[in-house]
């Protein structure tokens, strides 16, 4: 007896109860033990003289228990194996030896309870010394011969199971010995079905079956494959261009998709559950749709097919999706079947009797998918399944109770009709058409007449079985019975699915019609008459579907062809017209209120003040142009008042007239600096709080009060926000717009709608306020000057007087850094007269912005004004060079002490913004270091110099990115003209140009190109399809037009994007038009927070509208390179910004300020801008909370919704994927070589490719190469088998980078990329119309249908904000398929 070897499993209970399983009995076990060992008794055959026992009911109903006995029966394992005589040795022992002989390790048998008994397969392993690996070989009895008969090896009880697995696993090694005359009696019978097996498999050529070292005959198998995919690869290099397959050109060497079963049955449950068949209800035109049902019906689908697809779908596309849905598999053309797909047909489970069940089923019409469903959902009764695939197929659900038949303890009926009625029938039909299968199932031969040019099977049978439950109402003949068709001798004569189908649902609902009484043989008359007409017209492929895809689709409607497009205008608001008869009680307590409040002392104060701006001066001219055109333009330089006192002329100017109570003015403002700016100083003015007469709205703050507040100021964007979502402003008097000389594209979108606006509501006034005198193109576009009135303010400043860069240098003493570059005067325009010395530190600066020269000048300027007060106002073109402003004049001599240094620009909350208006502390002077915000529209009083660099950051695109952007550039002359005049507000000042006169003359333009001319329109679009169809001629009424190839680039792109599908927006879009950002870190933000990746998405669209947090310098580059790759772990160059901000994160919550400054100098990162991703993350959040995207609690990151929101913030696959869908279309293809073999000790081993030979192709670019910046330049393989690239930027030098690269799978693409389209040859699915992928087209139509479901879930989010998608059953079936890559 060998020693007893110890399982690291659990073992089996060899002899548990047949029927019904134990829960114990009902799983899968395994067990690893010697021969004879019954570990569920803790005996041993022959251990120490004892005899192990086994009781007859521990051994379940064999044959070796005594039948009916009451009594226990002790058997011993001998006995009840081999039978009651038997001294031998059992086949589990024989095995063993066999194995020990071998040089195998023991055996591992598994066992499993299928439906009426145990069934138990044994696998063998062999410890490779040469490779120190694990071979093994896994033997499973078949359950039916080769030629399709069934074999019943379904054993009492699990000990029996393990015995005859043992007999299988020898037979298949031990075949060719005489080994069987050493087996106990019933065993010898198993070898002989087993040799009848191996006879038909070698007829099959499967000889390899039967082998007695499985092990070395694996291994030698293994590498001549290798040799021959070798061998193969060589041949193909060699093979020329022309012997490739005709039909596999351009889809040869393209990325293989599958769908496993499990997750295939999954998306076409969710398909079964939800129709979203043409959700717009587009309508065919007859042209096109003779032009489909022609092109389908050449595809090989039927007419009538082809011609109810096109009732339900909006192009050809759909129908096919249509088809491949609905069509039986056995009326699919050729094409169109699976082939060789195995993931997506093959049943993968361990229980064959139930696979065959589903086999036997689905010949009758149904498809297999749904046979297997059904009969898993009814336990694996079979007279169950076929009963509810009738009920669903006739009713749309299944009327019996789920799960096995139930036992009958209660006769409902004193006779038993169904058995008095078979009696009856069986006489009647007689043996030549009267079969019986069981006392509850029979088969009746059809009699049917011929019908010329009818082809039929030789024989029709209609199978009946008695209904399955026992309940009265739905025992026979209260209910009917089960249906079903069978055929014999078709040949050519096949009945398709569809009309076996029809057949069962017609037949079964004129049975419907006689409950009550014995019916079948009315039944069968009446199909005989009628199956040649159902037969010729089988009618809708609709009206069976619920026999192939279990959805009920008779009570469906057809798209709605005349659906409206319900978000325009979601949220209408029905004012009434304003009323304006004076004198109503309101006004007049507001003039009372008026008089009251100009008689105290403290208003007579402000009023003194007021009457100094020159704007006092035109009071007069600017109310009464006003009441007099709809449209006035105001032009008045900084500091003239316009933007706080024309708001207040019209406010007093409507209380005087009595019309107070309705008055509601409106002014707009670039930026909410400037909005908050003028709130406060309006209100100062008007001796009240902010939030009472006067408030204001900015994106996430709002203080106003709707029954007193008289004049809001609001940010452009607010105002538009109201326009496009259906507010009329009926009950605003007067809108003002600010800063339209900045000709900003919301300003310009503002104008278009307000023109439209003014031909409707006539008593609507609309004032324009531009800081230039140029208002003719203002004017000219509102009509010109009939109907539009100007007025002029002039300026009330004081001499500025201006030093250019020359001679900032020799005021400064600035010498360059002791750097003195030659220069030939002649030669550089920009310091032609100049002094060599300065003109080579001039040469030395170039264009950049040199930060020791700024705080050189601020310290000459201090030292210049003395002990007189005045502050110093320096222009910068963002934060990032504001800080290093600042920290370069806290390096100054007494620097921190003696400058007062704040920050402004747009980023900061409205308290740090309003820091810059208060005086300095005493003994400081202040100094701000500001963007372009503080150019107009605030006033800071106290400045009297002012530095400008020029250069300013503006809003362009990037083609090669072909998102927007930010890009340093020089500011226009009108823009340094506005800085210049803040110098000069209180007193005579100074302008320290850090540029030379040459520059502004020829490298300035005259004023900044309006943005709708140099921004992509993407966003815009978007905006307006929001409000209107035509989107072309709504921005051709523009100020200034952009071109129109422009517009159309923009809307195909936001095709691409999938915000518009048939010149509509789709859910996507509607979201997307709510965030205001860009679009793709919008789609990034609205993707994140339905599949739970919220930080991450937030995250990185915030690095995307900042910069990478890593330095790039070029002293430091291969080590900041080195250090991003550590954070980057193969899932490319975003996630690794994110993994190192969230490090970063951690590190600022755990340890103090220096040491998180330390670690970013350790890891070359940039502190700053690791802040400005948190300032940009935060708006963001806040602004998906204002969309009411996300809830309130959501920033929280402990709270339950940040929890749920965040739920796959672990589940990198879906990440990537999440960015590839965000960046669509820009998405390269990994092209991968030739795969190449190594030789080793255990065969040819894959080879990885070297980084060099993978090739990237782009759709607009062709070839392409990963940025040598990026952490995977050097990559030899990708993560999760990814075979696409989605990238950031594009940069074209001597060849095509991308930069910011992220790997993808397939199914990023097919969830999240282009338009699928389903290859005509069977091919394959292709993306976007270029990116190729093999596989079966079913998943492509699959993939489809559960892309309109997703957007289905985005509609019903916009129409309900609050909808919680943390468990929406279709959002987690995207992510499953995205994150297994479909298997």
């Amino acid at each position: 007896m060998p020693p007893k070897k110890k399982s690291s499993r659990s073992s089996v209970a060899d002899a548990p109860e047949a029927s019904p399983p134990s829960p114990a009995a009902s799983t899968v076990k395994k067990s690893k033990a010697k021969p004879g060992t019954n570990k569920a008794n803790g005996t041993t055959v022959g251990s120490k003289g004892k005899t192990p026992v086994v009781t007859a009911s521990e051994a379940g109903s064999s044959a070796s228990a005594s039948k009916g006995s009451n009594e226990s029966r002790t058997l011993t394992v001998q006995q009840l194996i081999g039978g009651l005589s038997w001294t031998g040795k059992l086949p589990q022992t024989l095995f063993y030896e066999h194995c020990v002989k071998a040089g195998w390790n023991n055996p591992d048998y598994y066992i499993v309870y299928a439906t009426k008994g145990f069934v138990s397969s044994v696998t063998v392993t062999y410890s490779n010394p040469k490779t120190n690996l694990t071979e093994s070989m896994r033997y499973t009895p078949p359950f039916e011969m080769p030629d399709g008969t069934p074999i019943n090896l379904q054993m009492a009880s699990a000990l029996e199971a393990r015995h005859f697995a043992a007999t299988y696993a020898l037979h298949r090694v031990s075949s060719m010995k005489n080994i069987h005359m050493m087996l106990p009696p019933t065993h010898k019978t198993y070898w002989a079905t087993f040799d009848e097996i191996k006879r038909m498999e070698f007829a099959k050529n499967h000889a390899w079956m039967y082998v007695a070292d499985p092990f070395l005959d694996k291994r030698e198998w293994l590498a001549a494959e290798a040799a021959k995919a070798k061998a193969l690869a060589e041949a193909k290099k060699e093979k020329p261009a022309e012997a490739v397959d005709e039909k596999l050109k351009g889809w040869y060497r393209v990325p293989v998709v599958d769908m496993g079963t499990s997750q295939r049955r999954e998306v076409e449950g969710l398909v079964r559950k939800y129709h979203v068949w043409n959700p717009v209800g587009v309508s065919m035109t007859r042209n096109l749709m003779s032009k489909v049902i022609s092109e389908l019906v050449g595809l090989d689908f039927k007419r009538a097919h082809v011609e109810e697809a096109c009732g339900w779908v909006k192009d050809k596309e759909e129908a096919l999706e249509w088809l491949l849905i609905h069509v039986p598999e056995d009326d699919l053309p050729a094409r169109f079947l699976p082939g060789n797909y195995a993931t997506g047909v093959t049943f993968s489970s361990g229980d064959l009797p139930m696979e065959y069940a589903a086999k036997r089923l689905s010949a009758t019409g149904y498809s297999l998918d749904l046979c297997r469903e059904v009969l898993a959902l009814n336990s694996g009764d079979e007279e169950r399944a076929a009963e509810a695939l009738m009920h669903i197929l006739v009713y749309g659900y299944q009327k019996t109770p789920k799960g096995s038949k139930e036992e009958s303890l209660i006769s409902f009926s004193d006779t038993d009709l169904w058995t008095e009625e078979i009696g009856t029938l069986e006489a009647i039909w007689g043996p030549e058409r009267y079969t019986r299968i069981t006392p509850t199932h029979f088969k009746v031969l059809l009699s049917i007449p011929p019908v010329h040019g009818l082809r039929l099977p030789k024989k029709i049978f209609l199978e009946i079985r008695k209904p399955t439950s026992t309940t009265w109402e739905l025992e026979y003949p209260q209910t009917i019975p089960t249906l079903t068709l069978s055929t014999e001798g078709d040949g050519d004569s096949r009945l398709s699915a569809q009309v076996k189908l029809s057949i069962i649902k017609q037949t079964a609902k004129r049975a419907s019609t006689l409950l009550g009484e014995q019916m079948i043989f009315t039944v069968v008359d009446w199909l005989e008459s009628n199956i040649t007409r159902i037969v010729e017209s089988p009618g809708r492929l609709c009206d069976v579907t619920s026999g192939v895809t279990g959805s009920n689709e008779d009570d469906v409607p057809l798209p709605n062809k005349a659906k409206a497009k319900a978000f325009r205008h979601r949220n209408p608001r029905n004012s009434k017209p304003i009323d304006w008869t004076p004198g109503k009680e309101a006004s007049m307590r507001l003039l009372a209120a008026k008089k009251a409040k100009y008689s105290s002392p403290d208003m007579q104060n402000m009023l003194q003040a007021r009457m100094r701006l020159p704007a006092w001066d035109m009071k007069e001219d600017i109310v009464g142009a006003v009441n007099d055109c709809q449209v006035t333009i105001i032009s008045g330089e900084t500091g003239s008042g316009k933007s706080t006192q024309a708001v207040q002329f019209i406010l007093d100017d409507m209380i005087d007239q009595h019309l107070g109570h309705i008055t509601n003015i409106i002014c707009t403002q670039p930026r909410r600096i400037s909005a908050l700016g003028l709130a406060d100083r309006v209100s100062d003015e008007r001796c009240s709080r902010v939030g009472q007469e006067v408030g204001y709205a900015i994106r996430g703050e709002s203080k106003q009060n709707p029954a007193t507040t008289k004049i809001t100021f609001v940010t452009t964007g607010v105002l538009l926000r109201r326009l496009q979502m259906g507010d009329s402003l009926d009950e605003v008097t007067h809108i003002f717009v600010d800063e339209v000389h900045e000709r900003s594209l919301d300003t310009d979108f503002l104008l278009i709608l307000l023109k439209r606006k003014l031909a409707i509501r006539k008593d609507l006034r609309v004032v324009l306020m531009s800081a230039t005198l140029d208002a003719k193109i203002f004017s000219d576009y509102f009509g010109g000057e009939q109907k539009v009135r100007r007025v002029e303010i002039r300026g009330r400043t004081f001499p500025v007087e201006d030093y250019y860069l020359d001679q900032v240098i020799v005021k400064t003493g600035f010498n360059g850094g002791g750097r003195l570059m030659p220069v030939k005067t002649a030669d550089h325009e920009d310091v032609q007269g100049a002094d060599p010395r300065v003109a080579s530190i001039i040469a030395s600066l170039g264009d950049r912005i040199n930060y020791n020269l700024i705080a050189a000048t601020v310290g000459t300027i201090d030292e210049m004004l003395g002990s007189s007060d005045g502050g110093i106002l320096i222009f910068l073109p963002g934060t990032m060079e504001i800080q290093r402003c600042i920290d370069a004049i806290k390096t100054l001599p007494n620097g921190v002490e003696r400058f007062h240094a704040l920050p402004l620009h747009a980023s900061l909350t409205p308290n740090d913004q309003r820091k810059v208006f208060p005086p300095p502390p005493y003994g400081k002077r202040k100094v701000i270091a500001a963007t372009n915000v503080a150019e107009t529209s605030i006033t800071i009083e106290d400045i009297v110099a002012v530095v400008d660099t020029g250069r300013v950051k503006e809003t362009s695109y990037d083609p090669s990115s072909g998102i927007v952007k930010l890009l340093e550039t020089w500011a226009s002359r009108a823009a340094c003209k506005q800085r210049r005049g803040r110098a000069g507000r209180v007193r005579a000042g100074s302008c320290w140009k850090l540029y030379t006169r040459n520059a502004e003359n020829n490298k300035m333009a005259e004023r900044p190109e309006p943005e709708l001319k140099r921004v992509p329109l993407e966003q815009t679009c978007l905006a307006v399809k929001a409000m209107e169809d035509d989107v072309c001629g709504f921005l051709a009424g523009a100020l200034t037009p952009p071109d129109t190839m422009a517009v159309e680039g923009a809307m195909k792109l936001l095709e691409h994007m999938g915000a518009i599908a048939d010149d509509d927006l789709t859910a996507l879009g509607r979201h997307l038009v709510l965030i205001p950002a860009d679009l793709r870190c919008s789609k990034l933000m609205v993707y994140g927070a339905i599949f739970g990746c919220l930080d991450v998405a937030v995250t990185i669209a915030s690095i995307l509208t900042t910069r990478s947090p890593f330095t790039n310098t070029p002293a430091t580059r291969d080590a900041s390179k080195l250090a991003r790759t550590s954070f980057a772990h193969g899932q490319g160059d975003l996630l690794a910004d994110y993994h190192a901000h969230q490090e970063w994160l951690r590190l600022r919550q755990t340890t103090s300020v220096r040491d998180v400054k330390r670690w970013c100098e350790e890891n070359h990162l940039s502190h700053h801008t690791l802040l400005d991703i948190s300032s940009n993350r935060a708006q963001y959040i806040s602004s998906l909370k204002e969309t009411g995207f996300l809830p309130l609690s959501s920033s929280s990151s402990s709270s339950s919704d940040f929890v749920r929101l965040n739920q796959n913030h672990e589940n990198a696959v879906l990440h990537r994927a999440l960015i590839a869908a965000a960046f669509n279309p820009q998405i390269a293809r990994i092209a991968l070589p030739e795969q190449r073999f190594a030789g080793s000790a255990s065969g040819a081993l894959a080879v990885d490719p070297e980084a060099r030979t993978i090739k990237y192709f782009t759709h607009s670019s062709g070839r392409a190469f990963v940025h040598p910046s990026s952490t995977l330049f050097n990559a030899t393989g990708f993560t999760g088998d990814a075979r696409f690239l989605s990238y950031f930027s594009k940069v074209e030098s001597n060849k095509v980078y991308l930069r910011d690269v992220t790997p993808t799978n397939a199914y990023s693409l097919l969830l999240f990329g282009g338009a699928l389209e389903v290859d005509t040859m069977g091919r394959g699915i292709t993306v976007d119309g270029w990116l190729k992928l093999r596989g079966w087209g079913r998943i492509g139509i699959l993939v489809a249908r559960l892309r309109a479901m997703l957007d289905q879930v985005l509609q019903d989010k916009i129409d309900d904000p609050g909808l919680e998608l943390a468990g929406n059953e279709v959002v987690a079936c995207v992510a499953r398929l995205v994150g297994s890559n479909g298997v």
